[in-house]
């Protein structure tokens, strides 16, 4: 997804999501009432005046009160099956235009929640995206969307566009170099936030993550009894708190099974498939090289398997290789990747219920949730030491 894109947009869809039968956008007064006069009013002529159609307009055309058309605007069970039918063929040939923001602004409530992506190029995130809006369509809300292409400055530009349309609630996967500071001046110290995936220190917000210490813990082990002796950890920046949480668990496993972790295998890269690719020489650059290599997720995995074929190297045959995440195209990968089962749109799912939980209970203390991981073993991970 292009990162130039727009920082705010509701998801294909949104319109379904609102509970506005019509897919019109509504207003409760005029949005505009334009007064336009000629350049040559000399001769005193006016334009004709364009105003804006009203809720009154709407109640006096049908002959029903201002409450009854709110009602119908708003998709509520209580109005008559007739009525509502009425009122919504009056909103079209009037063509009524709904402000919903500022409805949300006189009612103090809103019907949307953003959801903002580190990384939408990923297609964990994109799984993930879809998941929360699938959760969140079905409670009613809008979910806008906010892509910060791991950038903190588009991260302050995003989130303070999105304040605009004044969410309920954000879920947000921070951006790496995230500053907790800079982000409560944007969202405000009592705002209803989820954060996913990368943790913030100070922070006093929800928090989602994958169970990634253990992952790559099992990961690590099961390359290790395959016979594995030289096992690298690449991809990801330590700095990040998943991947330093990978990282622990890679280390804790070849520490059980009396291994060391050598500098040179701790390959840094972004997590994205190019960069990866790019990288895979540096495995090699010593005299000791590995015969296998635990991703920091599925996207490095693939990209790193790419930079072994061009090498000559076979993954699954000559060099082990597993990942993190379980995308779609990992099952589809040649080889087939080995990898950590995390159900993206099932986290998605989960990210939407816990916001709404917190919806619910505004003055509840923070919570911090784990969610379980599997190893998910495939082809890549077969080769065996020389």
């Amino acid at each position: 997804m292009d990162k130039r894109a727009k920082s705010a947009k509701p998801l294909p869809g949104a319109d379904a999501l609102t509970g506005d039968p019509l897919g019109l956008a509504h207003s409760d007064r005029p949005a505009d009432a334009m007064n336009e006069k000629s350049p040559g009013a000399s001769k005193g002529v006016r334009k004709a005046e364009k105003r804006a159609v009203t809720v009154t307009d709407i109640a006096q055309a049908v002959g029903v009160s201002r409450a009854t058309v709110s009602l119908v605007l708003r998709g509520s069970p209580l109005v008559n099956v007739d009525t509502r039918a009425k009122v919504e063929a009056e909103l079209r040939r009037q063509r009524y235009v709904y402000n919903r923001t500022a409805a949300n602004l006189r009612r103090r409530t809103s019907s949307s929640i953003a959801l903002v992506i580190n990384d939408l190029s990923n297609p964990f995130f994109a799984e993930f995206a879809s998941g929360v809006d699938e959760a969140l369509g079905g409670k009613g809300y809008v979910t806008l969307l906010g892509s910060t292409g791991e950038s903190p400055e588009r991260q302050q530009a995003v989130l303070s566009t999105l304040m605009e349309h004044t969410p309920t609630g954000f879920i947000l996967s921070p951006a790496e170099g995230s500053d907790t500071q800079a982000l409560t001046q944007v969202l405000g110290v009592h705002a209803n936030v989820l954060l996913f995936n990368r943790e913030l220190a100070g922070a006093e917000w929800d928090f989602l993550t994958l169970d990634n210490q253990h992952g790559a813990y099992m990961a690590t082990r099961h390359l290790i009894e395959r016979g594995h002796r030289d096992i690298a950890f690449f991809g990801g920046h330590a700095a990040s708190s998943s991947c330093l949480q990978r990282r622990t668990g890679y280390q804790q496993a070849l520490s059980e099974a009396g291994l060391s972790a050598r500098a040179e295998w701790l390959i840094e890269s972004a997590p994205n498939r190019l960069e990866a690719a790019a990288r895979t020489g540096e495995l090699f650059n010593s005299e000791q090289r590995p015969s296998a290599a635990v991703c920091y997720n599925d996207t490095v995995a693939l990209g790193l398997m790419l930079g072994l074929t061009s090498r000559g190297i076979r993954p699954g045959g000559d060099f082990a290789v597993t990942g993190f995440d379980d995308i779609s195209e990992a099952a589809v990968a040649v080889p087939p990747l080995t990898t950590l089962t995390a159900d993206p749109r099932e986290r998605g799912r989960q990210a939407a219920a816990l916001l709404l939980q917190r919806l619910d209970n505004p003055d509840a203390p923070p919570m911090r949730t784990v969610a379980p991981v599997q190893l998910r073993i495939r082809e890549s991970s077969a080769a065996r030491p020389a």
